[in-house]
């Protein structure tokens, strides 16, 4: 017997019963690429970037004078107090984190001793006129 001419045998990877729906849908797929749509290698439908625009869309940006103008328009100074009390909130608890404790200066101590009472305590102790 002929085989009828509507039907070819089909490829095993869409005969349903064997491959499983894996098969079909890969099957599927491999029929439908060659109509992609266009070729991605050809230059037509490309704009051509100027290299000087690119290098200037780039090119890192000065923002300096903007913002010291900023900085220096507004002239309000907060408290001392104020300022020491939101670094201590944002400060970490780690010791690196502490800020140096201040040892603050001992004064050198002056003497109540004048230069006259070391003279007559040179003259009274070594005998010196």
């Amino acid at each position: 017997l002929l085989p009828l001419a509507g039907r070819a045998k089909a490829s095993p990877g869409l005969q349903r019963g064997r491959a499983g729906p894996r098969a079909a849908g890969a099957a599927r797929r491999r029929k439908r690429a060659p109509e992609s749509g266009r070729n991605e290698a050809t230059v037509k439908g490309r704009v051509v970037k100027s290299a000087i625009e690119e290098y200037h869309k780039k090119k890192p940006v000065n923002h300096l004078r903007e913002n010291l103008k900023y900085m220096l328009k507004g002239r309000l100074v907060a408290d001392k107090a104020v300022t020491e009390q939101v670094l201590a909130q944002n400060r970490g608890r780690k010791s690196k984190d502490q800020p140096p404790e201040k040892i603050e200066k001992k004064k050198p101590e002056g003497t109540v001793f004048t230069e006259e009472d070391f003279r007559k305590f040179e003259r009274e102790y070594f005998g010196i006129p």
